[in-house]
């Protein structure tokens, strides 16, 4: 099945959607196509999917609509396989696959060409209080603020692509009123005036620019906790940069905690995000779900990305 959401990202992909499909359908698979319709859409008809007994799913769409489809396929054996199309596509950057964009709409065919050489790999994912799984993060502060205030964005702001985002992030984020935040790593207890509490399950951050955990595996049964300490926009401006540097690991106000559950109570309450969707308000808590979801991970993907080697996706074929 291929489901994707005709409201991503800055380019009109309709045209090549069919491409997709003709692609899978001369290696022998028989493709379904659905397009989303409304939020939650994706997560039902993916576990349609998997309850109809469907070998993988084609997620089309940004890391909201990768979240909702990995939200109907985890704890199936369904696999999972990420055509990035949204704006941030932070997934889409992380396994190095390419996107589409108001030139080159091929691209989505270009991925479907590394995953099918790829290999498929037992993915971690998180899982909030209420039962909501998740791919890459999960937080809040300035970056939770921000997607409460400009989710769900409509399609005309989305075609203005990563520019656009950025705008809106430069006129929403120096509103942010900072937070004093009580952070619970496992048996591990934090207290401070907080810009961002990051739970991470991935490398990159931040629409997929930053490289945040270079060392994390997504296999790895462990959350990287980042707290950043600090207060106003220049101190969050000048913590980017150390980011994009890559001297945010010796930074004395940021902080990275390794653990498998995580508690965040803050005052005042702030908006938390899942995967770049709001996802409530705090206090929060999350657990590490290992080995959960099954994703089709293409041959550009970094080294390290995974501590297990995987099968070739005709291997899992034979072998199911």
């Amino acid at each position: 099945m291929f489901i994707y959401n005709p409201l991503a990202g800055p380019a009109d992909v309709a045209d090549t959607v069919e491409l997709v499909a003709d692609f899978w359908q001369a290696r022998g698979w028989r493709v379904a196509v659905r397009a989303t319709q409304y939020a939650g859409h994706a997560a039902e008809m993916a576990r349609a999917a998997a309850a109809d007994g469907y070998r993988m799913v084609l997620a089309g769409g940004g890391d909201g609509t990768l979240g909702e489809v990995a939200n109907g396929l985890v704890h199936s054996e369904t696999i999972l396989a990420p055509l990035p199309m949204g704006t941030g596509n932070s997934f889409g950057k992380e396994l190095n696959i390419p996107r589409p964009n108001l030139v080159d709409h091929r691209a989505l065919v270009e991925a479907s060409a590394l995953l099918a050489s790829g290999r498929v790999q037992r993915m971690d994912v998180g899982r909030q209080q209420n039962g909501r799984y998740w791919l890459l993060w999960t937080g809040t502060g300035a970056d939770g603020f921000l997607v409460n205030e400009i989710e769900p964005r409509s399609k005309l702001t989305k075609r203005l692509g990563a520019p656009g985002y950025a705008l809106q992030a430069f006129q929403i984020v120096p509103r942010f009123p900072g937070m004093r935040a009580t952070v619970q790593v496992d048996d591990q207890q934090f207290d401070d005036e907080y810009m961002l509490v990051t739970v991470s399950n991935c490398r990159k951050f931040g629409g997929g620019l930053l490289l945040l955990s270079p060392a994390a595996a997504l296999d790895d049964g462990l959350f990287e906790v980042w707290l950043v300490r600090g207060h106003g926009f220049l101190k969050l401006l000048r913590m980017f940069a150390e980011v994009r540097r890559g001297r945010h690991l010796v930074d004395p106000d940021i902080q990275v905690v390794t653990g498998r559950q995580v508690t965040v109570h803050t005052s005042p309450p702030m908006g938390v995000h899942t995967d770049g969707d709001p996802a409530g308000v705090t206090p929060f808590s999350c657990e590490m779900v290992p080995a959960a979801l099954r994703v089709l991970i293409p041959p550009s993907a970094p080294a390290g990305l995974f501590a297990q080697p995987g099968l070739s996706l005709p291997e899992v074929l034979r072998n199911n």
